[in-house]
């Protein structure tokens, strides 16, 4: 009896591998525990501890383009800043100077108002401690 001898494909089988492969990413997407994104924890103060600020209790110092800038809608040089706000600060060592550049002043300009504001202790003997920059978005929601 003679048998005859068949010839070896030189093929890998492949019709079953997407099967495979589809089945091990559902194995490993059920087994797999998700981690929920979690953004920056922030602490923030209990409702007896937040003081309430009214807006005009607080110092507005705004950069224009150019530099120039307006203090309380004044408008002040750089140098003049600080003997501005010392009577303020005398009477509210707390009082918040916020610093509001314009969208298209150049940013040197707001690093020279809040160096000179860290100065302040050495020019006028008070330091400034509650200084404020607000981002384009806070200005955006709350000045318009």
């Amino acid at each position: 009896m003679r048998f005859k001898r068949g010839t070896v494909s030189d093929e890998i089988p492949t019709a079953s591998m997407a099967d495979i492969a589809f089945l091990l990413i559902i194995y490993f997407m059920v087994t797999t525990t998700f981690a929920a994104t979690r953004g920056l924890d922030f602490s923030l103060p209990q409702e007896e501890d937040t003081p309430l600020v009214d807006k005009e209790e607080s110092v507005l110092i705004e950069i224009q383009p150019g530099g120039v800038l307006m203090v309380d809608n004044r408008p002040m040089e750089l140098s003049e800043v600080l003997d501005y706000l010392k009577p303020k600060l005398e009477r509210n060592p707390m009082k918040p100077v916020i610093i509001r550049p314009d969208e298209i002043a150049e940013y040197g300009y707001m690093v020279d108002v809040f160096d000179e504001l860290r100065q302040a202790k050495d020019k006028i003997g008070i330091e400034v401690k509650n200084v404020s920059i607000p981002t384009q978005r806070e200005i955006q929601m709350f000045w318009y």
